[in-house]
């Protein structure tokens, strides 16, 4: 199947000489749920900047739904949907006007029906006659969706959706990602809520410093990444460490009853079997024996936080 979204070497540097993007390269599969995560600065916005047609970039190319993003901007465009960070909209506008004002800006004629059910969808047709000034920052942040979503785009970009919202709003948000994504909709987003992207997205990708440094999908991210940590329950309160078990790195609580391994649970010998075996022969004593997955936050921050 070919990619719904192709980015290739694309390099974005602003005119104070800051780089953004250093040869970022990505496919972007249609009808998935792609996360792209990254610290403050990253490039994350940027990226999504230039896929948009918001921002020009240095060098490289950008194709969405077939179309260059350059040389067919108007076609390339139409086919995208975005929720940027900011909440900008008219604030004198009725809900149902800027709505469909966002609808006709992509030279489409009028289609009450689409903005009803959008505006159903989005827990807003209450709030259809209302202006936008009156409402509060949740439902403004639900007005900036229903406008991505006014022209009815295959393609939608979610720049941190749920920043500064509820979470009645969040939970509403998701639910509405997943009924997208069963109509074809491709959705990518960024978001700072990783535990979201663990539960939402099909495939993560992680940006450092403008570049793009692991893609991969969800499960074989967190399989390939991942560590689990065997936590040993003590009978008794150990002083230190024996040397004797200094070959598993092991860690004691301040408390001196866990010991910690962590190990990884990929490797066809993990050493749990030669550990307690040891802990015996040092008549050690445990009660009990519990092991912790790594989480797709803690994949994230080890990734981030590398030296290049």
């Amino acid at each position: 199947m070919s990619p719904v979204i192709s980015v290739n070497n694309l390099t974005k540097t602003y005119g104070s000489g800051l780089l953004a993007l250093k040869d970022v390269s990505l496919e972007i599969r249609k009808g998935e749920i792609f996360a792209l995560l990254g610290p403050n600065g990253a490039g994350k916005t940027t990226l999504i900047s230039i896929i948009c047609g918001i921002v020009t970039p240095t060098s490289g190319q950008v194709v969405a739904d077939g179309h260059d993003i350059i040389r067919e901007y108007r076609a390339a465009r139409s086919t995208i949907g975005l929720v940027p960070q900011e909440l900008t909209t008219d604030a004198f506008e009725t809900v149902w006007d800027t709505v469909s004002f966002s609808r006709g800006l992509f030279g489409l004629p009028a289609n009450p029906a689409h903005i009803e059910k959008v505006l159903r969808d989005l827990s807003l047709w209450d709030k259809r006659r209302d202006r936008i000034m009156s409402l509060s920052g949740g439902m403004k942040r639900r007005v900036m969706i229903a406008k991505a979503l006014s022209h009815e785009p295959r393609i939608l970009f979610l720049d941190e959706p749920t920043a500064g919202v509820d979470v009645e709003l969040r939970r509403d948000m998701w639910e509405l990602v997943r009924s997208l994504r069963k109509t074809g909709v491709t959705i990518i987003l960024t978001t700072h809520y990783i535990e979201e992207a663990e539960e939402m997205a099909d495939r993560i990708g992680v940006i450092r410093r403008g570049e793009l440094i692991e893609v991969e999908d969800k499960e074989q991210l967190m399989r390939k990444l991942g560590r689990k940590e065997l936590t040993i329950h003590l009978q008794e309160v150990l002083a230190s460490i024996p040397k004797q078990l200094e070959a598993w790195q092991l860690s004691l609580s301040d408390d001196g009853l866990d010991l910690t391994y962590t190990f990884d649970a990929n490797a066809e010998h993990t050493g749990i079997a030669g550990l307690l075996k040891k802990l015996r022969d040092l008549e050690i004593d445990y009660k009990d024996l519990n092991t912790h997955q790594s989480s797709l936050e803690e994949i994230f921050v080890n990734l981030v936080s590398e030296r290049p």
